[in-house]
């Protein structure tokens, strides 16, 4: 079957991929951002990429008319601007183009929505859905509540606060109750829904068996990692107040902590469970979603992180404009220093940031992460999904990877942090010499006063950093 997948540069989108390819169907991608897609090559010859923006109704004209089939993946949670908005738009728009297809069957991964009073994001997620079900094609929709595994945004602020807080002092929505699912479980469900005619025009609630208050996921992950944490609630943390607790705790950025606060003070239970049944599965628990996503992580086998999407740093931009430094009107700090083992000091260039740091004036790094986070940017705390492997579009710390070619040995970086004006980093080994260039496009004097002011440091940090590469 030909197989429609929005949203596959996403967290869940990448590890649909592979699913549904094994289960034997032609996957046509559909992306925004055509050079920040990096599919493994195994899966090549399954797929077809096909660059389209639901906002942009002439871009959904390329879609094929002979699909069977289509999974919607898109969200919008911690994007600028009236999300609720532009949601409802992408959502009209894919339900239109499909008018002009041969789909039979759409698949929507949506929020549990069983309370009378809902958050902004899952009130947006609950009228997506209304609004595909209006097509003509048979329809089914998801509903999932906390997704536990490697890399998923839930699964990393639960790690973020009980490994760095012994004692937290918390809001009363910590006394939520919610059912969490495995990532494994999630990808059955959508995998054994599509085509499968007992789901057809059907919503149906996802989770695992056990309906846990946050304050009890937090403990038991604290056990599941041989920690001893203490937690207690208090009644007068306003939301705000939650947003920024979550904020500088955590690698979350401030849009989706304040979102996912908001979410918290929601109870996402199941209805029922009846979909286990019509498919089949059994949902792991609790803390065998953990254990899973512990194993994934230890293993270095992240396919796929929150972290490494637009929306962790705030911005929206496609990485081909930005791909080309620019010279006119920059500052630039180009330096060059004689290697002699060039495959030693590439792997270096590809380790850099994460848990490997930045090789020289570490605490400087830090302190810099530390005043971005500060004025509302991501700081260090994202880290990188993979310690050993870069693709364009990956986080490193607050940079955004626009270009890497291990085998050209060159990585080109953009800054994602608070900044007046635009920074890129590159790194570029040619022969027996490397190169490392800082470019800064200041944005009026702010910027200019910024870049001289930073001038001082730049001198040892990165001749030091360029010294520890070349070694």
């Amino acid at each position: 079957m030909k197989i429609l997948l929005t949203g596959s540069t996403g967290y869940i989108g990448k590890r649909l991929i592979p699913v549904l390819v094994e289960a034997g169907h032609e996957v046509i991608c559909c992306v925004r951002d055509p050079k920040r897609f990096n599919p493994p090559e195994s899966l090549a010859k399954s797929i077809t990429v096909l660059q389209l923006d639901l906002l942009d109704q002439a871009s959904l004209e390329h879609i094929p008319k002979d699909i069977d089939g289509a999974y919607y993946l898109v969200h919008s949670m911690s994007s600028d601007g009236d999300y609720k908005s532009l949601e409802e738009t992408s959502a009209k728009n894919f339900r239109n183009a499909l008018k002009n297809t041969n789909v039979n069957h759409v698949v929507y991964l949506s929020g549990i929505v069983n309370e009378t009073e809902l958050s902004k994001h899952l009130s947006s997620r609950k009228n997506v859905e209304i609004e595909l079900a209006k097509g003509d094609y048979n329809f089914t929709a998801l509903r999932a509540g906390i997704i536990i595994g490697s890399g998923s945004a839930s699964f990393e602020i639960i790690r973020d606060l009980v490994e760095k807080l012994p004692i937290m002092i918390t809001p009363k929505w910590l006394n939520t109750k919610c059912q969490p699912i495995g990532i494994s479980d999630v990808m059955a469900f959508l995998s054994k829904s599509m085509f499968n005619p007992e789901t057809y025009n059907e919503n149906f609630d996802i989770g695992g068996p056990d309906v846990l208050t946050y304050k009890e996921m937090l403990l038991n992950f604290g056990k599941a990692r041989n920690l001893k944490r203490r937690i207690y609630t208090v009644p007068v943390m306003t939301p705000k107040l939650s947003s920024y607790w979550l904020y500088f705790v955590t690698s979350t950025s401030y849009k989706l902590a304040s979102s996912l606060v908001h979410s918290m003070k929601v109870e996402v239970v199941c209805r029922d469970n009846r979909i286990n049944t019509i498919l089949g599965i059994t949902p792991l628990s609790y803390n065998e979603a953990l254990k899973r996503a512990f194993s994934k992580i230890e293993n270095n086998e992240i396919l796929s992180s929150w972290k490494d999407a637009y929306s962790s740093s705030g911005l929206n931009f496609n990485i081909s404009e930005f791909i080309q430094v620019p010279s006119f009107g920059c500052f630039k700090d180009s330096r060059t220093k004689g290697i002699e083992n060039r495959e030693a000091s590439i792997n270096k260039i590809w380790a850099i940031g994460g848990n490997t740091g930045w090789y020289y004036g570490t605490w400087l790094w830090k302190i810099r992460g530390y005043m971005d986070k500060l004025f509302g940017g991501v700081g260090l705390r994202r880290g990188r999904t993979n310690p050993a492997t870069i693709n364009v579009g990956d986080s490193i710390d607050f940079w955004r990877v626009l270009y890497a070619d291990k085998e050209e040995g060159r990585l080109l970086l953009f800054a994602e942090m608070k900044l007046p004006g635009e920074a890129w980093l590159e790194f570029k080994v040619v022969e027996n010499k490397l190169t490392q260039t800082a470019t800064f496009r200041p944005l009026g004097l702010a910027g200019r006063l910024y870049w001289y002011s930073v001038l001082p440091f730049h001198g040892f940090i990165f001749k030091g950093m360029l010294k520890a590469l070349a070694e």
